[in-house]
Parts: structure tokens; sequence; C-alpha cells
């Protein structure tokens, strides 16, 4: 595609617009040292460690948080029999360095179980 003589003045005017533009959108910033275009996750670590023991038709878990902020973790457990109600259990706030425990059963064999985590 080839510009006219009469249309190259206009696009120039257009990009130099949009990037006026942009720069006065990132200076009006409503706090002086986070910019709207420099946006980092948040890498914290976070999550406790849970460990599950299954004895027939109990199960135990334990959860420890070694971090700062508090976890909210909740034990799932699936049974193997159709008839057999599966579980979510109530989320627990596990504190930093703070160890909980987590108990669950099902009336006959377990299929599986795992702990879900929550800020």
């Amino acid at each position: 595609m080839r510009l006219s003589h009469r249309s190259a003045p206009v696009l120039a005017a257009l990009v130099l617009l949009v990037a006026l533009a942009d720069d006065a959108a990132s200076q009006t910033s409503h706090h002086p040292m986070k910019s709207p275009h420099a946006r980092v996750p948040d890498e914290r670590p976070f999550g406790a460690s849970c460990r599950t023991a299954v004895h027939g038709s109990h199960v135990t878990a334990y959860c420890h948080n070694p971090y700062p902020e508090t976890d909210r973790v909740s034990l799932h457990v699936e049974c193997d029999r159709w008839w057999d109600v599966d579980s979510d259990g109530d989320r627990v706030g596990a504190g930093p360095a703070e160890t909980v425990r987590l108990t669950g059963r099902c009336w006959k064999e377990i299929r599986s179980v795992w702990v879900s985590h929550e800020k």
C-alpha cells in the first residue's frame, strides 16, 4: 500500500496524538509508585503443606502453614460406592506457623481425598 502526499502528514499527526495520549494516561496514576502499565503478579509464597492418611473408611489430614498469610484449607472426600455420600469439609483457617487437623469419612471405602486452599 502506498501513501499519498496528502495522507502522510495526517497519519503522522495521528500517531503523535496517540503517543501523547498514552503518555498522559500513564502520568495520571493515583499512586506515585505504581504505573498502570507495570503490573507485577503477587508471587509471595503461599499455601499450607498437607499430608493425608486413610484408615479404612476414615481419613485424617494435617496441614501446616509456614507462611505469614492464613490459608483456608478444606478436606474433600470421594467415596468409592455410588450410594455413599461424598463430602466437602468446612474451610478451616491455618494461620502462620499453625498446624490444623481435618477429618472425614465414608460409610465404606474411600476412592480419593484432597485438600483445597484459599487465600
